[in-house]
């Protein structure tokens, strides 16, 4: 297949899953790792097209819904500090512990929603007189760009920019969720633009060690289903091996360019998650050598800790424990416009997918 339009195909996609309901004997647990695969699922119908023994369970895998409340608090800091935070409008509506970053801007702070964090270094530069924080928040497909800026302003010679990171990865998160002791995984779903990144080396120790099969996946309806579709066939076979279902972007190795620029600022360490805590070796850190664009050291904001919002069960649902219409405050006290958590507002958020897109999956 050469065009998009080929994954969205109907008649594709039904043959692979009238597939999975022949091949399907027994009840499987797998998670898709990654929102925007959530994302898709829900918004096609798919979970309820597939055979009522495969269960889908939705996982960590939305940036912004495992940033951390602390984050999000550190960001509104600098915004009253006067600092220009720029951000992905993704994050503006997310809830703090008092506050959201557009609240916060309701009131006077100069909060900026750019594209690039390379426009953010341009608005620093335009602004000498000015601090500039690029709020960095992502896995490890937004960590390239994000060290670039930072490789930019110091060629640039600018001393007012710097970036607030919250860069989580995902294969330490898998292990970590496999670990649980409430864990009913059977297979993962890999989040194939990761990969399209970092490659796929990672994720063999994962197979091995937890004897369980994985298949990096793309996001469209044919990828969701072919990628299901061959994590049921090994769990019908009883084998468990890493496979690669969107070989079209995905590469054994990654893209050694990006990988390069990462390695060059980040170095890897422990990270908080929202509603999971924190997990070790599970995030991206500023290398000592670069600290001095490390706005929580520049700005003295590190020591700013905040409980979560107990009436929020964002943990439970981003470690695939429950799912959304099992909170008592889903489309009650919880929506879009009014928010307890971060996986109802984030476009990648499986509480945001329930709302807007399945009716069925919200009685």
């Amino acid at each position: 297949m050469k065009h998009l339009s080929e994954y969205r195909n109907f008649e594709a996609t039904k043959k692979y899953l009238d597939e999975i309901h022949k091949i399907t004997t027994k009840e499987w647990n797998i998670m898709e790792i990654c929102g925007g695969q959530t994302h898709s699922l829900v918004k096609n119908g798919i979970l309820e097209l597939l055979p009522e023994k495969v269960r889908m369970i939705h996982g960590p895998g939305c940036p912004v819904c495992v940033t951390p409340l602390n984050l999000i608090d550190k960001a509104i800091e600098l915004l009253e500090k006067g600092v220009i935070v720029c951000s992905f409008g993704d994050m503006i509506r997310v809830p703090g512990s008092k506050k959201s970053l557009l609240e916060a801007k309701a009131v006077g702070g100069d909060l900026r929603i750019l594209y690039s964090p390379l426009e953010a270094v341009s608005i620093a530069k335009e602004n000498p007189d000015k601090e500039v924080v690029f709020f960095a928040v992502g896995f490890e497909t937004t960590a390239p760009a994000n060290a670039l800026s930072v490789l930019h302003a110091e060629k640039e010679g600018l001393n007012n920019y710097s970036i607030l990171a919250s860069h989580v990865l995902v294969p330490p998160a898998m292990e970590a969720i496999l670990d649980d002791k409430l864990c009913t995984i059977d297979a993962f779903l890999g989040a194939g633009h990761v990969c399209a990144i970092m490659g796929m080396q990672e994720y063999y120790p994962l197979v091995e060690k937890y004897k369980i099969p994985i298949v990096i996946t793309g996001f469209e309806p044919l990828d969701l289903v072919q990628g299901i579709y061959m994590a049921v066939k090994q769990l019908e076979e009883g084998i468990y091996k890493l496979e690669n279902q969107y070989a079209r972007v995905v590469k054994e190795h990654g893209n050694t360019a990006a990988i390069k620029v990462i390695n060059t600022i980040f170095e890897v360490g422990a990270r908080e998650w929202r509603g999971i805590g924190e997990i070790p070796n599970s995030g991206y850190v500023i290398k000592e050598a670069y600290r001095k664009y490390d706005a929580e050291a520049k700005f003295n904001i590190s020591h700013i800790k905040v409980p979560e919002n107990p009436n929020c069960i964002a943990g439970e649902i981003l470690r695939g424990i429950k799912k959304p219409n099992q909170c008592d405050q889903f489309g009650k006290a919880c929506k879009p416009a009014n928010p307890l958590g971060a996986p109802m507002v984030s476009s990648e958020g499986a509480c945001a997918a329930y709302y807007h897109f399945s009716t069925h999956l919200t009685e």
